[in-house]
């Protein structure tokens, strides 16, 4: 059998692809570079004026989660004004009364190639700037900490709307905040990007590929945003390390809603409603092509991941999962009507293959990644990985078909690709005080060969984790309220996860303790499963 997978590149060319259908998700390769990247002729100065940070907007309310936010700079920045309906190019751009038109010509303004010594906050007024207004790539543009660059939606969340996609490369410190992507594609892509922050954006791709993808990066933040509408999936980080998606809502997907993968590190995904996607909800891990990995982290699909306080509902496949990663925390996470066509939770191998750059694949597998040019089949095994006081809950008449956890055996990779021999899917694996409200006691616990061994089986898991027919145990979910009925859930234990160095001289990492409040902010008692 054989299936038709559809790609895109950063180029913007959709490409078929066949290949033999396996039991993770098929691979999707990274984002081809810019067409020649040439740094464009120095711009005019910006405005030397430099002005305090205007009044705060009332944010939007959050979708939830009460983790950090990116801390951004309260120093004062030069503006540069954009008003899509009633600017001139011709202008300065120093006010709203002097504001360009388009922000193509607001870009062209701001340095190139060069770290900023001053930043800038492009301020764009109510109303809608058509595709032939944005910069068709975003390149070169070098903010800093105390000088980033910032595109505002100044008149408030929502009012400024881009019309065309973003394409971003090579950029550091870029803001977005309170824009509204509205594409008849693609949304949003950044490739070699450093500290970049969407913070109450809104962005639909309107059955694009991808709404959000993120490649080569670090440093990146989603923050109480509402991303939407892909034909794959609405967030795709790929060698992304360090970073969180936090607080937004995430949704209608044909794949994933969202993943991090390609050994993307150091994440946290905390809060987020993720709504109506086809393969799941979100997984950390997944499947890359091996020369879109960066070193160190070369050898798991993801590494340190935390995925907390969250509300997963009605996807097809499983509301999360773990595929081919190192360190990955899953607790405290409410699901409702999820799996209907397979399982609640999933604990896959991971996927890696090569796909073109033989010369790339070879140097990071002389890295000592995982993985190499001309080998099929090159499976990733898990190690370290909990799922620990989750809460699922389907509704009588639909149970998920297969089981409650998915969990694959034995990774059995090539000879050549580096995988230790013996290495499996549920290495280091550990489920425990969950709650099951899914089909009963008569469901098979574990769907698949793995976690068949003295410190993971069905016999266990039976007794560390509760498993109940479909009770009513949630408020009105269909409504929207997630609430267990009576405040809480019993069967949770103590949590108790180590973040060891994953990869040598990488050093430990230290997360945030999401786990200890729940999803509204309140101090946890009692280690209550879900997220409220």
């Amino acid at each position: 059998m054989s299936s038709t997978i559809t790609s895109q590149s950063t180029c913007g060319v959709r490409r078929a692809m066949t290949g033999a259908v396996v039991a993770v998700a098929a691979l999707v390769t990274a984002a081809c570079l810019p067409s020649t990247p040439s740094p464009p002729t120095r711009p005019a100065p910006i405005p030397t004026t430099t002005v305090a940070p205007p009044p705060t907007v009332p944010p939007t309310p959050s979708p939830g989660g009460t983790s950090p936010r990116f801390a951004v700079t309260t120093a004062p920045l030069g503006e540069l004004w954009v008003d899509p309906v009633g600017g001139s190019d011709a202008a300065t751009g120093a006010s709203r009364t002097t504001a360009l038109r388009t922000l193509a010509e607001a870009w062209r303004r701001i340095p190139a190639s060069q770290a900023l010594t001053n930043g800038v906050r492009v301020q764009i007024t109510t109303g809608e700037l058509a595709e032939s207004a944005i910069p068709n790539y975003l390149e070169h543009r070098w903010g800093t900490a105390s000088a980033p660059v910032v595109f505002n939606s100044v008149d408030g969340p929502g009012r400024a709307r881009l019309l065309g996609d973003l394409n971003v490369f090579d950029v550091r410190h870029l803001y977005l905040t309170g824009l509204t992507i509205d594409s008849p594609g693609d949304s949003f892509h950044c490739e070699r990007c450093d500290h970049l922050l969407l913070r109450q954006v809104t962005m639909d791709s309107n059955g694009g590929w991808e709404t959000v993808k993120v490649n080569q990066s670090s440093n990146v933040f989603i923050e109480d945003s509402v991303l939407t509408g892909a034909g794959d999936n609405v967030v795709d980080f790929v060698a992304v390390h360090t970073g969180h998606i936090v607080g937004s809502v995430i949704s209608d997907a044909g794949d994933w809603c969202a993943y991090v993968k390609g050994g993307s590190s150091r994440i946290v995904v905390d809060g987020n409603e993720i709504h109506d996607c086809g393969n799941g909800g979100f997984v950390a891990g997944q499947g890359t092509g091996f020369e879109f990995m960066t070193a160190p982290w070369l050898r798991h699909e993801a590494y340190d991941v935390v995925v907390t306080n969250n509300i997963v509902h009605r996807t097809a496949g499983a509301s999360l999962g773990v595929n081919g990663a190192a360190g990955v925390l899953v607790a405290h996470n409410t699901a409702y009507r999820t799996g209907s066509r397979s399982h609640a939770l999933e604990v896959y191998l991971g996927a890696r293959s090569c796909d073109g750059d033989t010369a790339g694949c070879a140097a990071n597998r002389s890295l000592g990644g995982w993985g190499g040019p001309g080998l099929d089949g090159q499976w990733i095994p898990n190690d370290t990985v909990s799922f620990i006081n989750n809460l699922v809950v389907n509704p009588l008449g639909s149970a998920s078909p297969w089981g409650q956890v998915a969990v694959q055996g034995a990774a059995d990779a090539p000879s050549g690709s580096g995988v230790p021999a013996g290495r499996n899917a549920d290495d280091g694996l550990r489920i425990t005080g969950n709650v099951f409200a899914n089909g009963g006691n008569s469901m098979s616990v574990v769907d698949g060969p793995g976690c068949n061994r003295p410190t993971c089986n069905d016999t266990l898991l039976r007794a560390t984790n509760r498993l109940t027919g479909p009770d009513s145990l949630l408020v009105a979910p269909e409504s929207g309220d997630w609430r267990p009925i009576g405040g809480a859930v019993s069967g949770g234990v103590t949590i108790a996860f180590t973040w060891p160095e994953r990869e040598p001289g990488t050093g430990t990492w230290t997360p945030p303790s999401t786990w200890t409040t729940t999803r509204t902010g309140a101090a946890r008692t009692g280690d209550r499963p879900g997220a409220l």
